[in-house]
């Protein structure tokens, strides 16, 4: 294991620090319990948004907190859900008197946490409403859920979701919106390498040079084949058809096209990528209007990507375009 690490049960508390201190005009740490949570928080008559999960997936979720995104995010373990006294005192951090959303990825000790910090937030009388992203069109069941994955999508009903609290709206419009971008949005992804833990230190999985894991979660799940190493269009093909098929989506519908590295993978790469996802959706009859490429939803050092499709119309692609000033997410400002 090489990596720029001092001793492995440190690397979450260190990184957090530092992350901290780099960005300490948009964040604050709070260290016991640990949570990110928006340097001006709360807002008065705004809705909180929060979000979490375990460390390794950098910068989601703490570099997507600030103005236009998540107001708060609960880091756990390396890949190890956030406890419920974390997403219950951060609840409480950004409640500005109208309520809380909180956004949870699919995964079991995820939704299990945030339930509970939910009941607890609502005994002093914080409203929340919850919302489960589960967009992964790989697996329905996995080693750490029951029913789909939680990925890509996750991002975008971030930044989408934000931007509704920002305007002012209620809990439960703010609460629609991230809804049906859930409803809206399809991943997939594939594993050219696995990722090591550092306090596991060796690899997750074993993975020959010669092949490839289609369909592989964040955490290095299992996905739906392992298979021999394909060129890049060859292997963009595999992720986009499967979504595309699950889509409901019709001929002329826009859409915003999302290349996610998951770590390991080159700017130039993830082009490759785009470039060939561009063309498949396009020849299905999809404009894609918008656009992200970039690693915003990684695995720790894994080499790979997910694509994702998110069907828009002029109330998402608007909320898509406003300002938003996170340290990993930035435009309009």
């Amino acid at each position: 294991m090489k990596k720029l690490i001092n001793q492995p049960d440190d690397v979450v508390r260190e990184s957090l620090e530092g992350f901290a201190a780099a960005f300490s005009g948009m964040i604050r740490l709070h260290v016991d319990p640990v949570y990110i949570v928006r340097a001006d928080a709360p807002a008065k008559g705004k809705v909180g948004v929060l979000s979490g999960g375990g460390s390794g997936h950098e910068p989601m979720h703490g570099g997507f907190v600030g103005y236009g995104m998540l107001d708060a995010a609960c880091p756990g373990a390396i890949f190890t859900s956030p406890t419920p006294d974390q997403m219950q005192e951060a609840t409480r951090a950004i409640n500005g008197g109208v309520g809380v959303l909180h956004i949870i990825k699919n995964y079991t000790g995820d939704i299990m946490n945030f339930e509970m910090a939910a009941d607890l937030a609502r005994d002093e009388g914080i409203e929340v409403a919850s919302v489960i992203i589960d967009d992964d069109v790989a697996v329905k069941d996995s080693l750490y859920t029951a029913g789909r994955r939680g990925v890509g999508t996750t991002v975008l009903a971030e930044k989408i979701t934000g931007a509704a609290a920002q305007q002012g709206r209620p809990l439960a419009e703010v609460a629609d919106v991230c809804q049906r971008v859930n409803g809206y949005g399809r991943s997939m992804g594939v594993a050219l390498t696995s990722c090591t833990v550092p306090h596991v230190g060796h690899a997750t999985f074993e993975l020959p040079e010669d092949q490839m894991e289609i369909g592989i979660g964040i955490h290095g799940e299992p996905g739906r084949a392992r298979t021999a190493l394909q060129p890049a269009d060859q292997v963009t093909e595999m992720l986009m058809e499967p979504v595309i098929a699950d889509l409901p989506f019709k001929t002329g519908d826009e859409v915003l096209l999302f290349v996610n590295g998951m770590g390991g993978t080159p700017l130039p790469e993830l082009h490759i990528v785009y470039r060939k996802a561009l063309q498949i959706a396009t020849q299905h009859g999809l404009k894609v209007t918008r656009s992200l490429v970039g690693p915003y939803m990684t695995s720790l050092e894994m080499a790979g990507c997910s694509v994702t499709l998110l069907k828009l119309n002029a109330e998402l692609t608007a909320l898509w375009d406003a300002p938003v000033c996170t340290p990993g997410m930035r435009w309009g400002m």
